[in-house]
């Protein structure tokens, strides 16, 4: 067998495995998420337990379920006998792992956490494991077979017992109402917190950088305007200040290729009515789903009484590592 028809055997045996542990969920989930969102209800936090492979695991899905508004903690299943179960309180939730459910040390454990009003919920491969008789709920994460050779190292195993961690995050986000604002509020860093805390007045051009022109200016000076602010085009507005159209230096080239003589024109007769624009107080990652969808080059920026208060140059995006 070739390296490659190798790795798509991977592949199709950790997807295999995925699609068995999926068709063995059941209404367990609903009792685990129903336990999960009172005891962060009642400002309780869920601590994951785990040994080996699944103990990384473990770590994954607590930080998935931190960030997404679920206080979670791993608790070493060692260093909590010596001290670390101080960590542990009244009407928290143990998540434990254990793909066996014959791990010694987290069966040395759990009796410990058991002395505290804790309710556990255990991810594992083996409903009539010890770990599955001292647990409130039991997830079952039995594969068929792992995508290891010798059907030893834990593969499909993990993956299921990762991809499970993450449909119990997600369904308790949903279960309790978090938003996308509030993931900007823990992700205020890095492309994500970029994505959902930037406004479009955070990134536009402004002031002489945005040309905004009358509809009766004449194309000459409006040209003046936009080489003065470095930009391709100049926002065209009514005698209140509304915007009412743009015009180009696609425009410009357009009507001087068809042979006209626009630099004596007003703005009026050759511009673009009702333009692409978006409100200054708008996601910025709004303004990139604009550019993806319209293919336009200058996105004009308006207040709340219509009026050009900037612009969003396409070449100005990559530069802010939001995409």
């Amino acid at each position: 067998m070739s390296y490659l028809a190798k790795a798509r055997e991977v592949f199709t045996i950790e997807m295999a495995a995925l699609e068995s542990v999926r068709n063995q969920l059941d209404n367990r989930i609903d009792v685990a998420v129903e336990i999960l969102v009172e005891s962060l209800r009642q400002r309780g936090k869920i601590i994951v337990v785990g040994i080996g492979k699944s103990g990384h695991v473990g770590h994954k899905i607590a930080a998935t379920l931190t960030s997404t508004g679920s206080l979670s903690v791993v608790l070493n299943s060692v260093d909590a006998m010596h001290g670390d179960l101080g960590m542990v309180n009244d009407g928290d939730v143990v998540l434990a792992l254990s793909y066996s459910g014959e791990s010694e040390e987290l069966l040395n454990l759990i009796p410990a956490l058991k002395r505290f009003a804790v309710k556990v919920i255990s991810l594992t491969g083996n409903a009539r494991s010890s770990l599955a008789r001292l647990s409130d709920v039991v997830l079952n994460v039995k594969v068929p077979k792992e995508a290891c050779p010798f059907n030893l190292a834990p593969t499909a195993s993990t993956t299921a017992m990762l991809v499970l961690g993450d449909a119990l995050a997600m369904t308790v986000m949903q279960a309790r109402g978090f938003r996308s604002q509030d993931f900007a509020k823990f992700h205020p860093s890095g492309a994500i917190g970029r994505s959902l805390l930037l406004r479009v007045r955070d990134i536009m051009r402004s002031g002489s950088r945005n040309p905004v022109a009358s509809h009766s200016t004449p194309v000459k000076e409006a040209l003046l305007l936009m080489t003065q602010a470095k930009a391709g085009s100049v926002s065209v507005v009514d005698a209140r200040g509304k915007l009412i159209g743009v015009f180009t230096d696609g425009d410009f080239r357009r009507h001087m290729a068809a042979g006209e003589s626009v630099l004596d024109l007003s703005l009026a007769k050759v511009m673009t009515l009702n333009p692409v624009s978006i409100r200054e107080d708008a996601l910025a990652v709004e303004a990139l789903r604009i550019f993806n969808e319209r293919c336009i080059d200058d996105l004009l920026v308006v207040n709340a009484r219509h009026e050009p208060v900037g612009l969003v140059d396409s070449q100005d995006l990559p530069k802010l590592k939001f995409m």
